[in-house]
């Protein structure tokens, strides 16, 4: 359960519990005044006479009228007013003037021991505990209030004892009560603003990722930029550089030594040639064709399969997860970790099934290569060839430049896994 649900929990909690109290004490003044006024009417033949009749008939209806009055200013009562502190003390002398004229009463004169903390200041409330309990220790000593002998005044005296008693230990309850509400209301106070923070934390970790991964981009950019600027230096530039020394040649020599001419024009036109298959290859490096008219999914499907036509080898390509949309440079590159990969399996595991994963996880592309070949030796790879491929290395690093990583799996007949994974871009077009 995380801090949030905690707080929620602890809420919900104190909120029942609270709901419950106001109920209670919304209606149950009235239930109790009923109880005791059947009651003391059934008993008031016995142990009242007519005096006490007259004032039990007249003080009924005030407490009923005093209760009526509560039920509607009491939820609107602001904190620390005085309208609290007069409705408890004109109910608990009323509920002593009833007591005095019927024990029974006392049922009524009960309510003190549970809203006094609700109604009174603090310092007010033991006080207001104690009249409760001499309240009903004079209903309970066996002559009502005022005891009328000496054996009534001394269970009066043991009986006030005993309420007295009682009403400290409701009072050392209800203070660990408040403490512990107190300490519940700032635990959960403390865990909304600790998940207050976290959820800024987790705003100001997303907004850095995006920034990261725009400066990725970006570092990526220009690392292409440089990459490309020194295979232009050193393929196209060299080349016209070279193309433009031979015909300097010819046009020295002229029509006196033709054959000599005609060399360095055959050396031109091969120097061009070679120039221009290494500006095709540049140019198909730079944008595949497969993603010119179809998705990341769509154009890595069809490489597996065209692949796994050409090699003869059992491929397939599996997508897990939500697709989306995905940013230019994080699929080209994507299609062409697993063209290199693909094409490591077609020229070296001697594999005969071979499977490609693209999962889509959140906030994460996971491209995943695998093959039941002869596997090899990470230690002993060989050096980057000049075929036009990249290796591990190449796949590597065309990883970071869009802040990825790229790992491999593999061991001498065992198969090679290779797992890249980057930040999942989303295409804003």
């Amino acid at each position: 359960m995380n801090a949030w649900d905690t707080a929620t929990a602890h809420r919900s909690g104190t909120v029942n519990a609270e709901h419950g109290w106001e109920r209670f004490f919304r209606y149950g003044p009235y239930g109790f005044l009923g109880a005791s006024t059947v009651v003391s009417a059934v008993s008031a033949p016995l142990i009242m006479d007519r005096a006490d009749v007259y004032a039990a008939a007249v003080l009924v209806p005030v407490a009923l009228v005093l209760q009526l009055w509560w039920g509607r200013v009491g939820p609107t009562v602001v904190p620390k007013s005085r309208a609290p502190r007069f409705y408890y003390v004109a109910r608990t002398l009323v509920a002593f003037a009833l007591t005095w004229c019927n024990p029974f009463f006392s049922v009524f004169a009960i309510l003190g021991y549970f809203d006094t903390g609700r109604l009174l200041p603090r310092r007010a409330v033991r006080p207001g505990l104690l009249v409760t309990a001499v309240i009903m220790a004079g209903a309970q000593c066996g002559s009502g209030l005022p005891p009328v002998s000496l054996m009534n005044w001394a269970a009066f005296v043991a009986l006030l004892g005993l309420h007295t008693t009682l009403t400290m230990v409701f009072a050392r309850i209800g203070d660990r009560e408040a403490d512990h509400a107190r300490t519940q209301v700032d635990t959960i106070t403390e865990l909304e603003s600790a998940n207050a923070r976290l959820e800024q934390a987790l705003a100001e970790n997303a907004g850095l990722h995006a920034q990261l991964l725009v400066q990725a981009r970006e570092a990526g950019v220009a690392d292409e930029r440089r990459r490309l600027a020194a295979e232009i230096h050193d393929t196209l530039a060299q080349g016209l550089t070279g193309i433009i020394a031979q015909l300097q040649v010819v046009t020295s020599v002229g029509d006196t030594r033709p054959e000599l001419a005609r060399e360095h024009l055959d050396r031109a036109a091969a120097l061009a040639r070679h120039s221009l298959g290494e500006a095709r290859r540049s140019v198909h490096d730079l944008v595949p064709a497969a993603l010119e008219h179809d998705d990341l999914p769509g154009a890595l499907k069809r490489t597996v399969t065209d692949w796994g036509e050409r090699h003869g080898v059992r491929a397939e390509f599996t997508v897990t997860g939500t697709a989306e949309p995905v940013h230019d440079e994080i699929a080209a590159t994507l299609l062409r970790i697993a063209e290199e990969a693909l094409a490591n399996v077609g020229r070296h595991a001697g594999a005969s099934r071979a499977g490609v994963t693209l999962s889509f996880m959140g906030v994460e592309l996971t491209l995943d290569v695998r093959d039941d070949g002869r596997g090899f030796d990470p230690a002993a790879l060989p050096p980057r060839s000049g075929a036009g491929g990249f290796g591990l290395g190449g796949m590597r690093a065309r990883a970071e430049r869009i802040a990825g990583t790229v790992e491999v799996e593999t061991e001498p007949g065992g198969g090679t896994a290779v797992c890249a994974r980057v930040p999942l871009v989303r295409n804003s077009r």
